[in-house]
């Protein structure tokens, strides 16, 4: 006894005397611990003294004490006893020595851990299982264990997880040749061996598992699996007495040992997360609090470690410590410190006592990254209380000197200096195998001082304990960890870890030998720690806590228990062990102990976490005790441009400084949108980019960023935030110009080089051809950008992705690459179910053995074929993750212990080890983020490691060419209509008002089928695409008012022509001659003298040309008529239009009231629009109103117009390109007379005539101005800028330029004609004079040869060209050919002077004669009613075709035969005018109604100067005219025969030829039966149907007889077996009284609605104005709204399941013979302890004040407002427990007047529409006054005060800021005054570009101006669907 008790005590002497020697403690962590066994017997206590002689002052600072509860080893006779205190216990010999824990016991314990050992001691004795429950930590697991060494008992060790089983628990099977076995488990195992089973964490097992160990508990008794049955001590020794030990046996009864004991350690759960204890089962355990040590004993420990420490520092900390474990900070929410984590802290402290301690607490508890702003504020209010803050003031260290190899080379240490407070400490620290290398010295690693200084703390840290670095994507984890592994000379291993990881996976995993025989093996964690690696525990943020507790023990104490029952050891107890039991290696080996190399060091990394969130807060108190925490910072700017420059050395340098502008711009904001933006340019991103720009400069840097952030799939408010800033960093888009497009973007194939566009790959030889794909594909520009773009990524060795909507493209375009390429290809569709294991390896059974087959991602990693995985975004993104390693650092470990690695050097020297193919590429797909797909977000996750590029719907003209070829024979006309239409609701889908986004897919379908059936109609075909919508009420609307918008006419008939009715032309007759008089008496011929000068031009001004979106609707959507488009130009109420003039299809239209100019194209969907009210006063004298006339001038100077304002005769020349305006001034001297005429407004008859401008040949670029009796023509020729003035002897009223050089002039008061025939150039020399020929008009001869003189009226329009000959020949019902002039006055509907101008002979004139003549100026007043005639109109609504042989007239209703167009029962509609078209091809003449403006200036009398109808009119192309109304409505009229007969064909085809026909079934069969000679056949009297055969007449289907659908009958012959057919329309329509009682029962059910909650009818319609305004934003917001509550509760896959579908990660167990390998789907309970999840909080601060309702008659904002309100109450009803929302009013009587309160929110529209009648009311008759300020301000404070996940503050006003005197600055502040509220204001635009500029200043995705109110509930879905809904 006493040689043994000496020889342990000296093995313990030596061991430590080598650490006191070596100042390396041999415990890895904590101090050397060594304790005596206090020995009775003499020799042995001589021994002990001596030793404490010795050691005495090295072992604690007072000497050797004994503690009050002493702790004894008595010697007896009965063997040796330990006694604690008064308690004592026999020790009893173990019988597996090896099973006894070794070195847990410290040289001084403390008085705490005596008095838990004592306790320990009596449960023991009383055979009772205890329960050690306490805060996280190793605290409880070290006295456990402590216990069992002190009384030499075995250990049966369990860390329970979510993923232990019954099995692990008791018996597994094993298969042994061939055979399955039970093997016992550890709790089978210690009961009958009579061990100590410690469980720990118990509250991380899963509900159902626990409760097997209950009757063993218990009664210690257990029925197992292989039929043996374990009995309890007593009961087994009773049944021996009565039976021998072998019957025993037979009846498989074994003995549980009266030793067993359990001791569970866990957590108090609901203070930390897990499950709660079954309550029978708690009620079998004794318990135990096990807190952390007392503060004195805590204290002594810290001091004796360390001593260079100042002892007022220690306390210091450790008072810091206990303060943020008590219960006060916990009920703030703040984590347990970790307190044991002080002892390493502290050794840290005691090597480098300059450290600061608040930085040597960030490490322990980095408060910063894992609170909220209140937690951080409280850490440091407890750091300032105990003097601690002094990260300011302390040094950190700088920098990593050197690494040097370390003294003793075979521990495996290095020397490292570190440089702190400009000194150097030299320190040993664990090392790697490999020999180290300096700092600085990889040409991969960049070192920045940041990161120099986060390496030397990661040393010091090293030193002690394992590290979590912890930082956002991107920013240089992993690459910084390998740098410091290298930095040591460490092997490395990556572990990615997923979500549902389960410890297996991390420990042990089972496989099947080559025969058959199940096996574990090693996990790479487990291996790595025998070997001394350094373990990367890759997103450790991303595992389940209950999975990452077996790892706890491993971390803590450096040991390990698997589950094939192998234990590794600490390297020290190992050694002890060994000596102590005097065992070998190998022999310790074969019972299955190892153990874990001391370099072995675990570095985790993980994203940091979110504060408050309920799923993303990963750090617990748990996790807090196993690392030390360092945080990358994200790199300054100098830094990563030093990065950059370094990684990329051709980069552009401002390319590189814009970037790193915008992206610390984004990261600076605590703009949470902004921040989401950020994280899209990580490091790792800008690098990428930067990549890309050194390859390619010529690239834009808004691309790339684009591209980075997938901006074209942001939510609107992130990407107007990313364009803003993109602006503000000055990052313009380059627009390529289409040309350019079209150029370059094909792709060409030529020596084995493939080019697309300007870039060029050689193609490459694959060995598995039938891998290419090969695909039908139609080249478009903008898929060939894509190409492009993705093959510059491709050659820089990108991985890419590809993100798109449904249907755009992105398979077909990766096929196209590849096959261009010549790529093979693997493929791989991901979905919900697929997993880690379907990823890589799919395990399958193969005469019993699992054999693994090779997914398509290892055969492509093999083979170097491109992986393309499609619908990425399926899988969950904890799966896809696993991707990572592969991209970044191309290893990953397969399920079947193989491993892929990047190096083909590595691969060769080790075994199961695959290379990487070096052509291996990834290409992923994925739908775009969010609403409607509702995938997950890949993006998010994985979206920086791959080059990303966003696919969309081709461009318009794209979409075209593309379509074009799928539907070669589909007219152009179906196409555009097709691509219009889908544009537009792909626009509406982002906009978020459809929830669906239409797809080229779709079109393309729609397009293939109207290729093969032609005849059917458009209409028809896109019910294909639409027909899912047709039970969506709203949906449905929407989509049918685009369709129609664009001129599809789904759901018309092609009966609905709605044509005006011809009437009748009277007969063409010759009403005379007109004679040119020439030569002769020289008074008939007048020359008439010219001057030329040069024009005066003043300016150019250059104006704001604003483009405004146009919204074209086809008019011929439900039925055909002359009308085929219209919109409506946007201006305001009082404005008029009036002139419109056209060139080519360019309409310019000007109005008057600000004098405006717009002009748009016949097609285009935008407007430009140019306001010259700054050029034209608004009043020179009196009341001046001005009237404008436009002329567009020709090639060259397209897209300029020339204005002419008539009584002040200003002539502009405008350019509507760049805006310049210049004044041309024809008469220079005489320009101010003419405006000083008195005029007032008592006298406004004209009483000044104006002046005229003659446009008719504005296409030549001159013109010609007269003044209305005046007597002179001004020519001005734009082009040479002269101005040709001709004077004449006569005063004119009229002229018209008849040809370029012929005019004819008519005289005023007495109407006669004259022509002015002019030399073709003016200005030049010899041309001569001007001519003037009077004109004389005869009438026909009457028969007695004397002519009468005609009555000369005044023509109103004379054409500028002649009627083709054709025409002409029709119109006169003659053959002639001869030059001739359409001429219209009021007398006539047209007249045709033959012969004119060209011929100076008699000029016939033939007219159509009026029955009366058409009299000028207009009715009564409409308005008035007074019988005023205003006089005549200055603007003749007379247009002549004469390619089409038309005069097409705008008359007022009073002016036309309404009788004869309407029958006597149908009122004429009411109309601003009515188009008369004189058709001189069919001799018809019809009325076509223009409808009524909606609109209308209240100026009448002014209108009616300027036009005697309400609209004004324009001829457009050959065969058709543009009509303007006063209101601003413009609409194109088809009027030309031809040309309505083509558009009619086109309309009926897109309709279809569905006629009412039945549709007959025909089956063409060989009846095998030749056909006899055709015969009538025998009838039948019957007359039954026959069917086949060839005897009776008027069957179906037979041969030779006359029937239907035979062969070889002579003819048809239908006997009228017809199934009876319902016409289509009959079908069509419902009984009337089904109607109407489906009515009535509707109006019932609504009455009594109404009863219930007491509305009135009344009340009931007038809450459906508001309610029905904003029905479809609430329709869609509640699609969204239950989709996401759909997505949040998608079931989850449940493991360990009895029945289900078979997990592939537990075949072995099913082959084995296991129940429980099923998983299945089922609703995933939260775990407990999980913060509930709150509600998100919003609130609506809407504005009522007085000038709401002031200015709600000019812009309605008070009801947009009220709809708005509306539309939020009504979206969030019943979703009450997802948003507590309340509406809060501001007005000039305060900033918070109570609407809704959140705890009683309207249920019913009464109660809603009471909410909108106060509001209402209140603006009605409150105070004047804003505060909107003060409203935010204080909502954003009181929200910022309540507890929800998310807050929203939303602020409706129409503050005027500037005129209350306050600062956009100041409101910007108040919106993002909280980061954690979220606020947004919308304004009701106010006047001119204020709420532009104001929006300027306010940030970006924060503030919105409403201009049109109707866009508010618009605005608000907006921002539901973009912000709130993203994480709902």
């Amino acid at each position: 006894m006493y040689k043994k008790s000496l020889s342990q005590v000296k093995a313990r002497y030596r061991n430590v005397s080598r650490s006191v020697r070596t100042g390396y403690a041999t415990d890895e962590f904590c101090s050397t611990a060594i304790f005596f066994l206090s020995a009775s017997s003499t020799v042995a206590a001589v021994a002990a003294r001596r030793i404490r002689n010795i050691l005495g002052p090295v072992a604690a600072k007072e000497g050797w004490k004994y503690s009050a509860r002493e702790v004894k080893l008595l010697n007896t006779a009965s063997g040796d006893t330990v006694k604690i205190g008064d308690v004592s216990y026999q020790l009893k010999a173990p019988r597996n020595p090896e099973l006894v824990p070794v070195n847990h016991i410290p040289e001084s314990m403390p008085q705490a851990v005596a008095q838990h050992l004592r306790w320990i001691m009596q449960k023991d004795l009383l055979g009772q299982d205890v329960f050690l429950i306490g805060p996280p930590g190793p605290l409880r697991r070290s006295i456990a264990m402590q216990y069992l060494e002190l009384t030499k008992r075995e250990v049966e060790y369990v860390a329970l997880s979510r993923d232990t089983t019954e099995t692990d628990l008791k018996q597994r099977r094993e298969i042994r040749s061939g055979t399955a076995f039970y093997i016992d488990q550890c709790a089978v195992r210690a009961a009958t061996e009579g061990r100590i089973l410690v469980l720990e964490g118990l509250e991380k097992a899963e509900r159902n598992v626990l409760p097997v160990l209950n009757n063993l508990l218990e009664n210690r008794e257990m029925q197992l699996e292989d039929g043996r049955f374990l009995m309890s001590a007593q009961r087994y020794d009773k049944l021996l007495q009565d039976h021998t030990k072998e019957e025993l046996d037979l009846w498989k009864i074994v003995r549980v040992s009266e030793d067993f004991r359990v001791i569970a350690l866990g957590l108090p759960v609901p203070r930390y997360k897990g499950n709660p204890l079954d309550p029978p089962l708690r009620s079998r355990f004794q318990a135990r609090d096990v807190y952390y040590l007392p503060f004195k004993d805590q204290l002594d420990l810290l001091y004796n470690i360390g001593q260079n420490v100042p002892a007022e520092r220690v306390s210091q900390l450790l008072s810091c410590a206990t303060t943020l474990c008590s219960q006060e900070s916990a009920n703030l929410g703040l984590p347990d410190f970790p307190v044991d984590n002080l002892l390493p802290a502290v050794k840290v402290l005691d090597l480098f006592p300059m450290l600061s301690a608040q930085q040597l607490i960030q490490r322990l508890y980095p408060y910063e990254a894992m609170l909220g702003k209140e937690g951080r504020n409280a850490v440091e209010g407890v750091l300032r209380r105990f003097e601690l803050l002094d990260g300011k003031r302390q040094s950190s260290p700088h920098a990593v000197v050197h690494v040097e190899p370390g003294l003793d080379t075979h521990t495996g240490q290095a020397t490292v200096t570190l440089n702190i407070a400009d000194k150097n400490i030299t320190f040993q620290v664990p090392a790697g195998a490999r020999p180290p290398r300096p700092p600085n010295s990889s040409p991969a690693f960049i070192s920045t001082p940041s990161h120099a200084r986060l390496l030397a703390e990661m040393m010091q840290s090293h030193l002690v304990k394992d590290m979590c670095l912890i930082g956002a994507k991107g920013c240089g984890k992993s690459v910084i960890a390998r740098e410091f592994a290298e930095m040591l000379g460490y092997n490395t291993e990556q572990i990615m870890l997923y979500q549902d990881m389960t410890a297996r996976d991390l420990l042990q995993q089972r496989y099947t030998l080559p025969n058959g025989d199940t096996a574990w093996r090693a996990s790479p964690l487990v291996s790595a720690a025998q070997e001394g690696k350094m373990v990367f525990l890759d997103g450790i943020h991303r595992v389940n806590l209950g999975t990452l507790a077996v790892l706890s023990r491993l971390l803590h104490d450096r040991e390990l228990a698997l589950y094939d029952g192998t234990r590794l050891l600490r390297w020290d107890r190992y050694q002890n062990m060994k000596e102590e039991l005097q065992l070998t290696d190998s022999e310790l080996q074969d019972r299955c102990i190892f153990p874990i190399h001391p370099s072995f060091r675990v570095i985790a990394l993980a994203e940091p976490p979110v504060a408050g969130s309920s799923s993303q807060q990963w750090l617990n108190p748990e996790l807090l005790t196993m690392f030390f925490f360092h945080t990358v910072k994200p790199l300054t700017k100098s830094e990563e441009t030093a990065v950059i420059h370094g990684m990329t050395p051709n980069v552009p340098n401002e390319a590189v400084e814009q970037l790193l502008h915008l992206t610390h711009t984004l990261r600076g904001t605590n703009d949470p949108t902004a921040q989401s933006l950020a994280s899209s340019l990580s490091t790792r991103q800008l690098l990428r980019i930067c990549r890309h720009l050194s390859q390619y400069p010529e690239e834009s840097i808004a691309h790339a960023v684009n591209k980075a952030c997938l901006s074209r799939f942001l939510p609107s408010l992130a990407r107007s935030s990313l364009q803003k800033n993109l602006a503000d960093c000055s990052i313009e888009e380059h627009a390529d110009p289409a040309a350019e497009q079209n150029q370059y973007h094909t792709s060409v194939v030529r020596d084995g080089v493939l080019t697309i566009g300007k870039v060029s790959a050689p193609v490459y030889s694959p060995d598995e051809k039938m891998k290419v794909p090969d695909v039908l594909f139609y080249e478009n520009a903008q898929h060939m950008m894509v190409m492009e773009d993705m093959l510059k990524d491709f050659l820089l060795g990108e991985h890419l992705l590809l993100v798109g909507n449904q249907g755009v493209g992105k398979n077909k375009i990766v096929d196209r690459f590849l096959h261009l390429m010549n790529r093979p290809r693997e493929y791989l569709q991901l979905h919900r179910d697929t997993t880690v294991q379907t990823l890589t390896l799919q395990p399958s059974v193969r005469d019993g053995i699992i054999v693994y087959e090779d997914s398509p991602l290892v055969k492509a990693v093999k083979m170097g074929h491109i992986l393309v995985i499609d619908e990425a975004d399926k899988a969950p993104t904890n799966v896809t993750c696993i991707l990572k390693t592969l991209v970044e650092s191309g290893e990953m470990i397969l399920a079947d212990g193989r491993r892929i690695v990047s190096d083909p050097l590595e691969a060769v020297a080790r075994p199961n080890v695959l290379a990487m193919h070096p052509d291996f590429r990834m290409i992923v797909l994925a739908n775009r983020p969010g609403f409607p797909f509702l995938g997950n977000d890949f993006f998010g996750a994985l979206g920086d490691i791959f080059s990303c590029h966003a696919v969309d719907n081709p461009k318009p003209h794209a979409e075209f060419a593309m379509l074009k070829q799928y539907g070669p024979d589909v007219p152009d006309a179906v196409l555009w209509k097709l691509v219009a239409a889908f544009g537009e609701l792909r626009a509406m889908a982002d906009q978020g008002t459809i929830t669906y986004p239409y797809s080229t897919r779709e079109v393309v379908n729609i397009v293939k089928h109207l290729q093969k059936f032609p005849e059917e109609g458009l209409a028809n075909v896109v019910r294909n695409v639409f027909d899912f919508d047709s039970y969506n009420k709203d949906m449905r609307e929407v989509l049918i008012s685009v369709l129609h918008k664009h001129g599809i006419p789904i759901g018309a008939k092609p009966t609905s022509v709605h044509l005006a009715k011809e009437l009748p032309l009277p007969d063409c007759k010759m009403t005379g001659y007109w004679s040119i008089n020439q030569g002769g008496s020289p008074r008939r011929k007048l020359l008439c003298p010219t001057e030329s000068h040069r024009i005066d031009i003043k300016g150019p001004v250059f104006l704001r040309v604003q483009g405004y979106p146009l919204e074209r609707h086809e008019s011929r959507s439900m039925s055909f008529t002359e009308e085929h488009a219209h919109w409506q130009i946007p201006m305001n109420e009082v404005n008029i239009v009036c002139d419109v003039t056209t060139a080519n299809d360019v309409i310019f239209v000007a109005t008057c009231n600000p004098v405006t100019l717009y002009s748009m194209r016949e097609r285009a969907d935008t407007l430009q629009c140019i306001e010259l009210h700054d050029v034209f006063p608004r009043t020179i004298s009196g009341v001046w109103q001005p009237f404008i006339t436009v002329a567009a001038l020709g090639s060259p100077l397209q897209g300029q117009v020339v204005l002419h304002e008539d009584q002040s005769n200003t002539v502009l020349h405008v350019d509507l390109v760049t805006g310049a305006v210049r004044r041309l001034v024809l008469s220079p001297g005489k320009e101010e007379e003419t405006v000083r005429k008195t005029s007032s407004w008592w006298n406004s008859k004209d009483s000044q005539a104006g002046y005229r401008m003659c446009r008719e040949f504005a296409h030549k670029n001159w013109l010609l101005f007269y003044k209305a009796d005046g007597n002179q023509l001004d020519v001005l020729d734009v082009l040479e800028g002269q101005v040709h003035t001709i004077s004449l002897p006569i005063n004119l009223k009229s002229v018209f330029l008849v040809a370029e050089d012929r005019w004819l002039l008519t005289e005023s008061k007495t109407d006669r004609k004259f022509l002015l025939t002019k030399p073709m150039h003016m200005g030049a020399e010899e041309s001569g004079v001007c001519q003037l020929h009077t004109i004389s008009e005869e009438a026909v001869s009457t028969g007695f040869g004397n002519r009468t003189v005609m009555e000369p009226a005044a023509p109103q329009e004379v054409s500028s060209e002649q009627l083709p000959n054709e025409n002409l020949s029709t119109a006169l019902g003659q053959k002639i050919v001869s030059p001739n002039r359409l001429v219209c006055d009021t007398n006539t509907y047209a007249s045709v002077v033959v012969g004119f101008p060209d011929l100076l002979s008699l000029n016939e004139v033939y007219s159509f004669k009026r029955t009366s003549p058409l009299t000028e100026g207009r009715g009564p007043d409409m308005f008035f009613g007074s019988s005023r005639s205003t006089g005549p109109a200055k603007r003749v609504n007379c247009v002549s075709l004469v390619g089409a042989n038309q005069v097409v007239r705008a008359l007022p209703p009073t002016q036309v035969p309404l009788a004869d167009i309407y029958p006597k029962d149908i009122t004429p509609p009411v109309t601003a005018a009515y188009l008369e078209v004189t058709d001189l091809n069919s001799k018809k003449v019809k009325y076509i109604p223009v409808p009524r403006t909606t609109s209308m200036s209240p100026y009448t009398v002014w209108i009616s100067k300027v036009s005697d109808t309400d609209v004004v009119i324009a001829p457009l192309g050959t065969g058709g005219v543009v009509t303007v109304d006063m209101g601003g409505y413009v609409r194109l009229w088809e009027t030309g025969f031809d040309h309505l007969q083509r558009s009619l064909l086109e309309w009926r085809n897109m309709i279809g030829s569905e006629d009412g026909r039945p549709v007959q079934i025909t089956i063409q069969r060989d009846s095998g039966h030749d056909v006899t000679s055709p015969k009538h056949g025998k009838i039948d009297p019957t007359n039954a149907p026959h069917v086949g055969g060839n005897q009776w007449a008027g069957g179906t289907g037979g041969r030779s007889t006359a029937g239907l659908g035979g062969k070889g009958g002579p003819y048809r012959l239908d006997a009228g077996h017809n199934v009876y057919q319902v016409s289509q329309a009959e079908k069509d329509a419902v009984p009337e009284e089904v109607k109407r009682a489906a009515r009535e029962m509707a109006e019932k059910a609504f009455k009594e609605r109404l009863k219930e909650i007491e509305m009135s009818e009344y009340d009931a319609a007038t809450y459906e104005r508001f309610s029905g305004a904003v029905r479809r934003q609430v329709q869609s917001l509640r699609i969204i709204l239950d989709s996401l509550q759909a997505k949040g509760k998608e079931r989850q896959w449940l493991k360990n399941q009895a029945l289900g579908e078979l997990d592939d990660a537990k075949i072995i167990d099913g082959l084995t013979g296991e129940k429980t390998i099923y998983k299945r789907r089922g609703e995933l309970e939260p775990e407990l302890g999980t913060p509930q999840q709150k509600p998100k909080r919003l609130r609506l601060l809407a504005d009522v004040s007085g000038s709401m309702y002031r200015f709600n008659g000019v812009d309605g904002r008070l009801e947009r407002s009220m709809e708005a309100v509306c539309m939020v109450m009504e979206a969030l009803e019943s979703y009450e427990h997802k948003f507590k929302y309340d509406i809060v009013g501001h007005s000039g009587d305060g900033f918070d007047i109570e609407l809704v309160r959140c705890e009683k929110v309207p249920k019913n529209n009464k109660q809603r529409l009471k909410v909108l009648k106060t509001m209402l009311a209140h603006s009605q008759f409150c105070m004047s006054g804003d505060y909107t300020l003060e409203g935010t301000e204080h909502a954003v404070k009181e929200l910022a005060s309540e507890e929800a996940d998310e807050h929203f503050v939303i602020v409706l006003s129409d503050a005027n800021l500037e005129r209350y005197g306050i600062s956009p600055d100041r409101f910007a502040h108040a919106l993002t005054s909280n980061p954690q509220v979220h606020a947004f204001a919308i304004f009701i635009g106010s006047l001119g570009d204020q709420a532009d500029r104001l929006q300027r200043t306010l940030p970006a995705g924060r503030s919105f101006v409403a201009m049109d109110t109707k866009q508010i509930p618009q605005i608000l879905q907006q921002i539901f669907t973009s912000t709130m809904l993203s994480s709902a």
